[in-house]
C-alpha cells in the first residue's frame, strides 16, 4: 500500500504514541509532533483517511485511533527497510562464548526478555543435520556400555548399551576407532544403509553394538523431533500490558509458553522461511492460534558448521519494534563474532 509522506507521518506518529502510552492517540496528540506541523482540523481529515483505509480504527465513539493489524504491517515494513542500515546504538547483550549450547541458550533466552521486557523462546538446534563430532564407548561393567555422542556445538548424548558378551577394553578400543573413524563429520541423514553394512562387517562379531549405538543417535534424534527442546524466558513480561493481562488471554499465553510442542509450530514455520532475515508476525499472520493478540518476532541464529535455531520475541501488538529488530540484528552479529569468524 502507497501513502503519500503526511499520511505516513502521521501514521508512524499514531503508533508511535500508542507503543508508549497504550491509549487511544487523538489528533490534538498528534498536532503536537514537531516534524508535523499541522493542524488539528487537517489531522483529523488525514485520519479519516487512513481510517477508511483500515489502517487504524476508533476503538469507541468520541475515542482516539489505535493502529489495526494492517497499519502495523506499513508501519513494520517500512521500519525493516530503514533498519538494514547499519544501527547508530549499540545494544550491549554481553553474550560469551559457552562450550555447552543448552547454557548458552538458557542464558541468552534470560537477556533477551530482560532487555525487551517481553517473552522470549529459543529452540535448540535441529540434531538432524547436525554432524557427529566423536562417539566414545566406555565399559559401565562386563556387559553394559555407555556411549556418549557428541555433534557439532557440543551437543552431548549419553546412552547405556547392553552387550550381548562381555566386553573388554581391547574391544573398546577397537569400536571407538572403527566408529570414530567412519562416522565423525557425518550427520545421521548421510549415515547409508551401505556405511552401516561395512561398519558391522568391521566390527565382526560385536556387530550388535555398533547397531545400537545408531540406534541410541537416531532415537535421541526422533526424540527431539517429537518433544523439541524450546527454552522460554519472560512469559509473566505479558502481564505488564493491559491488552494481553485479561484472565483467559494470559493463563491461555501462559499456557502455551508451557507447552513447548504448541511453540513447536511457530519454530517449524520459521525455519521453513530457509533464510537469515528477521521474520515479524502481526495479530492473525502468527501461526500459533493462543498468539493472535500479539506480535512475534524471529530470527534464525547459526552458531557455525550449519548448527541453526530459531529466537522467537513475544509482546502485544503495540511492541518497541524497532528495539526488537535492533536487539535481534545484534544479537545475531555478536552470535556470528562469536562462533562463525574463523
Amino acid at each position: 500500500m502507497e501513502l503519500d509522506e503526511r499520511k505516513l507521518k502521521i501514521l508512524k506518529s499514531i503508533i508511535r504514541n500508542y507503543l508508549e502510552t497504550g491509549e487511544p492517540v487523538g489528533s490534538r496528540t498528534i498536532s503536537k509532533d514537531p516534524e508535523l506541523q499541522l493542524s488539528s482540523a487537517t489531522i483529523r481529515n488525514e485520519m479519516a483517511d487512513l481510517e477508511e483505509m483500515g489502517l487504524i480504527m476508533q476503538p469507541h465513539t468520541s475515542a482516539g485511533r489505535i493502529p489495526t493489524d494492517q497499519g502495523y504491517r506499513l508501519y513494520v515494513d517500512q521500519l525493516m527497510e530503514d533498519s538494514k542500515r547499519e544501527t547508530k546504538e549499540a545494544n550491549q547483550l554481553l553474550i560469551e562464548r559457552v562450550d555447552r549450547v543448552e547454557l548458552l541458550l538458557k542464558n541468552l533466552a534470560k537477556i533477551l526478555a530482560s532487555n525487551t521486557n517481553y517473552a522470549t523462546l529459543i529452540s535448540a538446534p535441529q540434531s538432524r543435520h547436525n554432524k557427529l563430532k566423536f562417539i566414545q564407548l566406555s565399559k559401565v561393567d562386563e556387559r553394559k556400555v555407555l556411549a556418549v555422542i557428541m555433534m557439532e556445538g557440543n551437543v552431548v548424548r549419553n546412552s547405556i548399551l547392553d552387550a550381548v558378551d562381555e566386553v573388554d577394553e581391547q574391544v573398546m578400543l577397537k569400536m571407538n576407532l572403527l566408529l570414530n573413524t567412519m562416522l565423525t563429520g557425518l550427520s545421521i541423514d548421510e549415515i547409508s544403509l551401505g556405511l552401516i553394512a561395512k561398519l558391522k562387517e568391521e566390527a565382526g562379531e560385536y556387530s550388535h553394538i555398533v547397531e545400537k549405538v545408531l540406534n541410541a543417535i537416531s532415537e535421541t534424534i526422533r526424540a527431539e523431533e517429537n518433544d523439541p527442546q524450546i527454552y522460554t524466558s519472560g512469559a509473566t513480561n505479558i502481564f505488564k500490558y493491559p491488552e494481553l493481562s485479561d484472565g483467559e488471554k494470559a493463563s491461555e499465553l501462559l499456557s502455551t509458553f508451557e507447552e513447548k510442542h504448541v511453540l513447536n509450530e511457530l519454530i517449524t514455520t520459521s525455519m521453513q522461511q530457509n533464510n537469515h532475515e528477521i521474520q515479524i508476525y502481526i495479530g492473525n499472520e502468527s501461526p500459533v492460534e493462543t498468539m493472535k493478540d500479539c506480535s512475534v518476532v524471529t530470527a534464525n541464529y547459526e552458531l557455525g558448521d550449519g548448527l541453526q535455531g530459531i529466537i522467537g520475541i513475544v509482546g502485544p501488538k503495540r511492541m518497541d519494534y524497532e528495539k526488537v529488530v535492533s536487539t535481534l540484528r545484534t544479537l545475531m552479529q555478536q552470535l556470528d563474532d562469536i562462533y562463525n569468524k574463523k
